[in-house]
């Protein structure tokens, strides 16, 4: 390494700073250590999740990586909220506010120990978004490590994944699965570490934090545990060390350019809808202007290449066996769909995507021969959404759909209505007091729209809602509703029978006419703690459901 200043001699050096080293020394660093650059390794390891169970042993490679090329590496760790552990209990209202608290803890304990690079580790979905958040906000030389896919397992002769068991809950409630079947295929859904290994949301940021630049082309895709993983995770260690000594910061990586290219990688392969709050966050913390209904502008003109669940075939394994995130950047890149960026390998994206592989395979299709024309989801308004809403469009060919309202307050009354068979074909199921505030913490509703699916419903009825979708999520469903129902938007005027119309091609989220109507009074829920410090800074989800200070406000 050269000679310039680091950060991390304002803590380390000079007789003043004696103190800092004597603690420093009491965790077994010695002076030779603390002479080279002190490289944060900022993991979220936990035992409560497959997604984040083997991250622990993960960051002993990249500290090798560290150390091999002359840093310092010492680690800490933040929280993680399984969503699909959470997914519809209370507790589900704890994953999206974890976003926030993970790049807090981050951020805090990168600048409060003066540290000159970071390196994080993530796993489960909200990990990945606020690692970046936090790199963005610090500015100092680092990237993003995603822990990878889970493996899928077996069941009947096929591949399953979490979403399978969600949707068997459906099925074994109407009927169509013994309880003994479902446990079978819960004791061999998830065969070992990794995060759920669709399209959902995990995968779905892995992606696009490649495509962001913030994360090495190729090391996000091996699976959890791939044998190569170990590799990518000390030439992340390696990595981080060049950044140091080039000064390459995240905000310069994190451009405009790569803030749209990580778009259109969602849109082709039909990602969660949760990227849109997610890059949206990002962006904020990067000081890139990004604006929702830009979201669709470059989904509408981006093709589907990626058949890949939940609307697809294919697992996230898969995809990266046949070719993974490089083969999908040069297919865009030779279509004019994204446009050449830097990254933090300090190779430019071209330069990455130009070794892909040429192999016969069928998980992503040619851009001339999409799986769909358009990407997987778009942004709508209307009377109903006046400051835009997500709308799916993975897994269904619907353009339109217009029927009564069924409105229930809350997710649970929602599921209890499916369970009990009382939701019909035809109706748009209308879920509120879910959003950023009302919630608080946008629970997804996963388990709604998996019984649905279960149920045999989920081509023949929309679901509406101001809370989100996990990324496991398919069908005819319209999520981050804003205003929310909370802040006294149209969704909260609304009431059964309602017709509601949802028309992608004009981008419009319609009802009748609710300007006489008072809007429904918020649940009764008490709120304290964590929960109500993000109520009371969250912004709206058309924002990212960002938490705002006085002065953003």
């Amino acid at each position: 390494m050269s000679s310039k200043s680091l950060n991390s001699d304002q803590m380390k050096r000079g007789p003043a700073r004696a103190p800092a080293r004597a603690m420093l020394k009491a965790t077994g660093l010695t002076d030779a250590d603390l002479d080279k650059p002190l490289v944060a390794i900022a993991n979220t390891w936990s035992e409560v999740t497959p997604c984040n169970s083997h991250l622990r042993a993960l960051a002993e490679k990249v500290k090798e990586g560290v150390r091999a090329a002359g840093g310092t590496p010492i680690e800490f760790n933040s929280i993680v909220v399984s969503d699909g552990i959470s997914m519809g209990t209370d507790g589900m209202r704890a994953s999206l506010v974890s976003r926030e608290v993970i790049a807090d803890s981050i951020e805090l304990a990168t600048m409060g120990h003066s540290f000159d690079a970071v390196i994080a580790l993530a796993g489960c979905d909200k990990t990945i978004p606020a690692a970046a958040m936090a790199l963005a906000r610090l500015n100092v030389p680092g990237l993003v490590f995603y822990g990878g896919a889970i493996a899928p397992g077996r069941f009947h002769d096929r591949d399953v994944t979490i979403l399978d068991v969600f949707e068997a809950v459906g099925a074994c409630a109407a009927g169509k699965m013994s309880e003994a079947e479902l446990t079978e295929l819960e004791n061999v859904a998830c065969p070992g570490a990794g995060a759920c290994g669709g399209q959902f949301t995990a995968n779905t940021m892995a992606v696009a934090l490649t495509m962001l630049g913030i994360s090495p082309m190729g090391a996000n895709d091996v699976p959890a545990l791939g044998p190569e993983k170990d590799d990518q995770a000390r030439r992340c260690g390696r990595l981080v060390m060049d950044l140091i000594e080039r000064d390459v910061r995240p905000r310069s990586i994190m451009t405009r350019t790569a803030f749209e290219n990580a778009i259109a990688a969602v849109a082709a392969t039909a990602g969660s809808t949760n990227a849109v709050l997610h890059l949206l966050a990002i962006a904020r913390e990067a000081g890139v202007p990004l604006a929702i209904d830009e979201f669709d502008a470059i989904a509408a003109r981006t093709p589907t290449l990626a058949d890949l669940k939940p609307g697809g075939h294919y697992n996230a394994v898969d995809m990266h066996a046949a070719g993974g995130t490089r083969r999908l950047a040069r297919a865009l890149l030779d279509a004019g769909l994204v446009q050449d960026s830097p990254t933090v390998s300090l190779r430019s994206l071209a330069e990455e995507a130009a070794s892909a592989d040429d192999k016969p395979q069928k998980v992503l299709l040619p851009v001339a021969q999409p799986v769909k024309a358009r990407g997987g989801f778009a942004i709508l308004r209307g009377s109903l959404a006046p400051e835009g809403c997500v709308v799916k469009l993975a897994g269904h060919g619907r353009m339109r759909f217009e029927g009564p309202a069924r409105v229930f307050d809350g997710e649970e009354a929602a599921f209890a209505a499916v369970s009990r068979g009382e939701i019909k074909k035809g109706d748009v199921i209308v879920i509120r007091f879910e959003g950023p505030r009302g919630g608080p913490g946008m629970r997804e509703m996963l388990s709604v729209t998996a019984a649905l699916m279960g149920a045999g419903l989920g081509n023949d009825v929309a679901l509406v809602t101001d809370g989100r979708f996990s990324g496991a999520t398919h069908g005819m469903m319209v999520g981050h509703v804003s205003p929310e129902a909370f802040n006294g938007g149209p969704i909260a005027k609304l009431r059964d029978g309602d017709t509601v119309t949802l028309d992608v091609e004009a981008r419009r989220l319609d009802t009748v006419d609710l300007s006489e109507r008072k809007p429904a009074e918020p649940p009764a829920r008490h709120v304290g703690g964590a929960l109500a410090k993000y109520r009371a800074l969250v912004s709206s989800a058309s924002l990212g459901a960002v938490t705002l200070t006085t002065d953003d406000k």
